[in-house]
């Protein structure tokens, strides 16, 4: 059998923060291995700025200010492929948060696109009594945690920042 496939859409609507495209898609890829289905599916994720993320966050959460990370589970057939979502990402937000955590702005994406992807499978952590949060902070251990340990030959990545999310 064949690794589940998942095509990643990515779109960028900010000027600030350079994409690398490549990484995003291994990463989701990556991810999908662990929580997909043996189906090809599609997600779409969006890059803004916060005063983008403020507007949705505003119009589809009635709270007017920014977020991190917002997600917009589809989980239907669209065009012939399982569509699970979409996800918009501040990435002001990701590197203040990154900043305020001590270590890279890679690791900060890769947690929200975790996070986001967790969400697009149905989980909520407002709701579920935990199960999003245990799942979530096992997922973080082998895809974060591990990779960080094998680039930065066994130590984490305190303090030093990667820009190019």
């Amino acid at each position: 059998m064949t690794d589940p496939k998942l095509l990643a859409n990515l779109r960028t609507y900010q000027r600030k923060w350079p994409i690398n495209r490549a990484a995003v898609r291994n990463y989701l890829q990556r991810i999908w291995k662990h929580v997909g289905s043996s189906r090809q599916s599609e997600v779409t994720v969006v890059f803004l700025n916060d005063a983008q993320m403020r507007r949705y966050n505003r119009q589809y959460r009635k709270k007017d200010s920014s977020t991190d990370i917002l997600s917009f589970p589809v989980n239907d057939l669209l065009d012939g492929r399982h569509y699970l979502g979409d996800m918009l990402i501040s990435l002001d937000r990701t590197s203040d948060q990154a900043a305020e955590k001590g270590h890279s702005m890679k690791r900060e994406l890769e947690t929200l696109l975790l996070h986001g992807m967790l969400h697009l499978q149905g989980y909520d952590h407002e709701t579920d009594n935990g199960q999003m949060n245990r799942l979530e902070g096992r997922l973080r251990r082998i895809l974060i945690d591990s990779s960080q340990r094998s680039t930065k030959g066994g130590k984490g990545t305190r303090g030093q920042g990667n820009r190019d999310a």
